[in-house]
């Protein structure tokens, strides 16, 4: 890993740019500057999307002064890309422990709050604002999560639900 981070410095940016094509996992941006996701996808923001890259591309990155975010494994099937990619993984976690905190109690109006320990200006909240039962028996929740990060507020609305049986919700597939 030590080898990585020095060979990832080392590397000049156009060289980092040739290969960014390669390491991308990430959606492609639109001609706004934002992928189908929602996160800004700007010059020096799109290298290093896999496992490698990601690793590279986040030292590049950080080298740069530019800081870009992919969602941690940790938090898959409990935030949306949309949340994820603007936060630091340990403020992801955060996010994941408030929803599954606000859905725990099932209860529409539980909302849960956290607020980042590393970075002053971001926090956010889960709130369950909906509940459904199906068929099925699976029960299902609208959960609308919120950001801040710097001043600027996301708000995403989706859709969770835990099958009979099943530990927790997490996001329906669409």
């Amino acid at each position: 890993m030590a080898f990585a981070a020095v060979l990832a410095l080392a590397l000049p940016v156009p060289a980092h740019a040739q290969f960014g094509g390669l390491l991308r996992s990430k959606p492609r941006a639109s001609s706004s500057g934002k992928t189908e996701n929602g996160c800004d996808d700007s010059a020096g923001k799109a290298v290093g999307r896999s496992v490698i890259g990601g690793m590279l591309g986040g030292l590049a990155g950080r080298a740069g002064g530019i800081i870009s975010y992919l969602p941690v494994p940790e938090v898959a099937g409990l935030l949306t890309d949309a949340i994820a990619c603007k936060l630091e993984p340990e403020e992801q976690k955060k996010a994941a422990d408030a929803t599954l905190e606000a859905t725990r109690g099932e209860e529409v109006g539980s909302t849960s709050a956290w607020k980042s320990e590393t970075r002053k200006d971001v926090s956010g909240t889960s709130t369950v604002v909906g509940k459904t039962q199906l068929a099925d028996g699976s029960t299902c929740m609208n959960v609308n999560d919120v950001i801040i990060v710097e001043g600027e507020e996301t708000t995403v609305s989706k859709r969770m639900c835990k099958k009979p049986g099943a530990a927790r919700y997490e996001i329906a597939q669409a």
